[in-house]
């Protein structure tokens, strides 16, 4: 199984890179897995503009993005929260994948993790992610991992300070995982 992880935020020292690394920490422990571990901005592209997709097709960011997407089983994804939604970024990648035919993300397995300063964890940031992958037909794990007060959760070398997090990670990752094997043993049949 090979899963593709990144952190949809482009500032360094994000707190979502910080849990995407925890993420990527806890999938290696699983043997049988291949981690696709990338850097966000290896995907970067213009503003979706129908006009310029006509003139030159995907933009190469958008064109690596779906490479990856198309050779991951499952995607699992660290967002963080722009004003109560969605990034525009990560909207943006979403849109110019979903003009490849076929869409990448139809059927794919997505988990969505996310954290914030706030108390809210990026939990509203998390329920607006997920429409634009459901509309396009990608699978989206029921559960989320929303992690509140970021700050005063990671020690300085980007690590949970609770263990209690990384136990709660795991356990949704494990469960994650799961559900893309399920699927996957599903379409072979």
């Amino acid at each position: 199984m090979k899963i593709l992880a990144f952190a949809a935020s482009l500032r360094q020292g994000s707190y979502n890179r910080k849990l995407i690394k925890e993420a990527a920490a806890l999938l290696r422990f699983h043997s049988d897995l291949v981690l696709d571990h990338a850097d966000y901005r290896e995907f970067e592209m213009p503003i979706f503009d129908g006009d310029l997709e006509e003139r030159s097709g995907i933009p190469a960011g958008g064109r690596e993005f779906i490479r990856r997407i198309q050779g991951a089983d499952g995607l699992v994804i660290a967002t963080p929260e722009y004003n109560g939604g969605i990034p525009g970024t990560l909207k943006n990648a979403i849109d110019w994948s979903s003009r490849n035919d076929p869409d990448p993300l139809e059927g794919k397995p997505v988990l969505l993790l996310g954290t914030s300063p706030g108390r809210f964890g990026a939990v509203r940031g998390l329920w607006h992610t997920r429409v634009p992958f459901e509309a396009i037909g990608a699978y989206v794990y029921p559960e989320v991992f929303a992690l509140p007060l970021a700050r005063e959760a990671f020690d300085p070398s980007d690590r949970f300070i609770d263990p209690k997090n990384r136990d709660r990670l795991g356990a949704l990752l494990t469960a994650y995982l799961q559900y893309v094997g399920s699927l996957s043993r599903r379409i072979d049949r």
